[in-house]
């Protein structure tokens, strides 16, 4: 597969506010955020970037779209790459970390993976790393808990950078991508009806052991800070960061 988008790294796509944006728009309509899963009724089905979750996710997001009776025209897809997974979420020959909808001719879809004809549509692509979102990812919230958990994270984004001594914090190509980020109004009520796309991942999502020990803001983000030397090394190599 020929990518051609620019790689740029978490910090980045923060500064151009294309994922804070992003995450507003999924947030749906909660007014207020919880950390992780007590007002929420539905059931954990896998952790983050787990092919359960994932394929729950897909299917999730695929129903949101069908549920919105888009026009007959419409053509969007969304999907999510995550970097440097866990090598549990890749046993049994799995490719990659990865979730997808779309709607196409009428037809809605979505599932594990991603498929070459959700990535040519025109709608929200990106690659993120997966050490870097995952535990806050389980967080329900809404637009306010949205730009908190922005705020929490570029905390932490900076205090990486001041301990590793430098401002690119990934090699070229390992530290994510933003291919695309179009959202029709039509897509954008879909996916924040209810409690919105986020919350009902982050309601489906089970936590990771590699965040058991690790200190975190209310909303789940690592504090880079407060970890111990042989904690900030660890999240480093979980992070895919050479130091």
């Amino acid at each position: 597969m020929k990518r051609t988008d620019k790689q740029i790294d978490r910090r980045s796509i923060m500064k151009a506010g294309l994922w804070a944006a992003a995450g507003l728009i999924t947030a749906g309509n909660r007014t207020v955020h919880a950390e992780h899963h007590e007002e929420s009724k539905t059931k954990p089905v896998g952790e983050f970037g787990s092919k359960e979750w994932c394929e729950a996710c897909g299917k999730a997001g695929a129903k949101m779209l069908e549920d919105a009776n888009l026009p007959a025209d419409m053509e969007w897809g969304f999907s999510e790459i995550y970097l440097h997974p866990p090598k549990r979420f890749l046993a049994g020959g799995r490719e990659m970390s990865a979730y997808y909808f779309m709607v196409k001719d009428g037809k809605c879809s979505g599932g594990d993976g991603v498929t070459e004809e959700c990535l040519s549509l025109p709608g929200f692509h990106i690659s993120a790393v997966w050490g870097a979102i995952c535990n806050q990812s389980r967080s329900l919230y809404g637009p306010e808990g949205q730009k908190q958990r922005g705020v929490d994270e570029g905390v932490m984004y900076r205090e990486i950078a001041e301990y590793i001594g430098r401002k690119d914090m990934w090699a070229k190509g390992k530290g994510g991508s933003a291919k695309s980020m179009t959202w029709p109004p039509e897509i954008i009520a879909a996916v924040t009806a209810g409690d919105g796309l986020h919350n009902v991942a982050a309601s489906m999502q089970m936590p990771s052991p590699e965040y058991d020990e690790l200190p975190t803001t209310e909303l789940g983000v690592p504090i880079f800070s407060k970890m111990t030397e042989e904690q900030k090394k660890s999240f480093l190599k979980l992070l895919a960061i050479e130091v």
